[in-house]
């Protein structure tokens, strides 16, 4: 690493220093040490290291803390264990913060006192997008959304060409003109989402949530530029970047002139647009936002759609993304579509809200430096599933479809991995 400037601290410690935060000072001063934390954390179970536990990941911001915003860390810093902000401690905050970290909150559910650890390690995330040193990968996924719409950079003109196909294929097999997929169309009740991992490798999925649209009548359109769900900012530490990718969005909102906003299968994308993205924009979203899983819900409550069960017979089971179930409260809601699409549904241990992180969230698909720890610590989630004995692990978040796809390769679970959209569509009875 080239020595850091002193511009680089100054910003990095702007953001350790911020007045307003009374929550950050909270947290830094209430961990008392206990360790209980540790065998909540998938890297410290898979890896079995001491730097892992999350208590560690909090003393590396704490001590900072103490060395700048305390009296006796500037008098006698090693009095305290006060750290100085230099090349070393950037390059283990980096390899800590970024490299062993999801921030999926398990940690937070366990801690005796109540510490919300993935806040603290969000805000040395932060500090390190302050000094330009989030990964290069990871902001290479940034990047792209800022410049194309999209994180994963995939141009109009093909994203448009797939969407055509499955339309296409939708239409032939409803038989009916009316099963569209439609594009770019103004006041429309819903504006959906996509993460760009459907229309590059996920299709499929696309036209089963088409398929629920159709079979519920609804009135709803699609982005040809402005679809993604996603924001990497989140997980990069860049406020000013999320804001932008939040933005997006909004716009089209308004563009299209729609009046709800259906997020996509995404746990960290959910979270980011609907809980973090007014505090991105700086004010209340002025339109209706909602998870496609509590719209299909709906659907199957008011009896705009109809399930038989009976047509799935293998048993299933599902994953709970952190950023929907712990961290969203949406764990009831999405058994709820399970148990009305399902005949043998069972249960990981843990499960819901105590559930293990898939492995793949925090940014971690996204920097592939830590592809040997992302797929070691998927093993635990692995093991969840080969003992429920089922054929189907469903989930509503493509990020832990594409870990879950790499883990079920990995591990040799041989399972099929769904999104709740494609279960929902195989048990969906058309009415003509």
């Amino acid at each position: 690493m080239k020595k850091l400037t002193k511009e680089q601290i100054d910003k990095a410690l702007k953001v350790l220093k911020m007045p307003a935060d009374s929550k950050l000072i909270t947290h830094l001063n209430a961990c008392v040490h206990c360790g209980l934390c540790a065998t909540s954390c998938m890297y410290f179970i898979a890896l079995q290291n001491d730097k892992y536990t999350p208590a560690r990941k909090v003393e590396l911001v704490a001590s900072l803390y103490r060395r700048y915003c305390t009296l006796t860390g500037k008098i006698v810093p090693k009095l305290v264990n006060a750290r100085e902000l230099d090349e070393q401690m950037a390059e283990e905050m980096i390899d800590i913060l970024f490299g062993a970290c999801t921030m999926c909150g398990r940690c937070v559910k366990h801690c005796s006192i109540g510490v919300d650890i993935a806040y603290i390690v969000r805000v040395g995330r932060q500090m390190l997008a302050a000094m330009d040193l989030v990964p290069a990968t990871l902001q290479a996924t940034v990047d792209a959304a800022l410049t194309t719409g999209n994180n994963m950079a995939i141009p109009t003109e093909e994203f448009v060409d797939t969407i055509q196909w499955m339309e296409e294929e939708l239409l032939d097999e409803m038989n009916d003109k009316n099963a569209r997929i439609p594009l770019d169309e103004k006041d429309k009740h819903i504006l959906y989402t996509l993460n760009p991992r459907e229309p590059k490798f996920f299709p499929l999925s696309i036209s089963a949530m088409a398929k629920v649209f159709y079979a519920a009548k609804e009135s709803w359109t699609l982005s040809s530029k402005m679809y993604d769900v996603t924001n990497y900012g989140l997980f990069s530490g860049n406020n000013e970047h999320a804001a932008v990718i939040a933005q997006h969005l909004y716009d089209e909102v308004k563009r299209l002139n729609a009046n709800t906003l259906v997020l996509g299968e995404c746990g960290h994308g959910s979270r980011a647009t609907r809980w973090e993205g007014p505090n991105y924009l700086g004010m209340e979203y002025d339109f209706d936002v909602i998870t496609v899983v509590e719209l299909i819900n709906d659907y199957i409550r008011s009896g705009r759609i109809k399930l038989d069960k009976s047509l799935i017979k293998e048993r299933v089971t599902m994953h709970d993304p952190c950023h929907l179930s712990r961290n969203g409260g949406l764990e009831s809601e999405l058994r709820f579509a399970l148990n009305n699409s399902v005949s043998d549904f069972v249960e990981m241990t843990p499960h819901g809200f105590d559930n293990f992180c898939c492995g793949g969230g925090g940014g971690q698909l996204a920097m592939s430096e830590y592809n040997d720890r992302r797929i070691k610590i998927g093993e635990i989630k692995a093991e969840q599933i080969r003992k429920t004995g089922a054929s189907i692990v469903v989930t509503p978040c493509h990020n832990c479809i594409d870990q879950l796809m790499q883990i079920n390769h990995t591990y040799k679970l041989n399972v099929k991995i769904k999104s709740i959209a494609e279960i929902v569509a195989d048990a969906l009875v058309i009415e003509k």
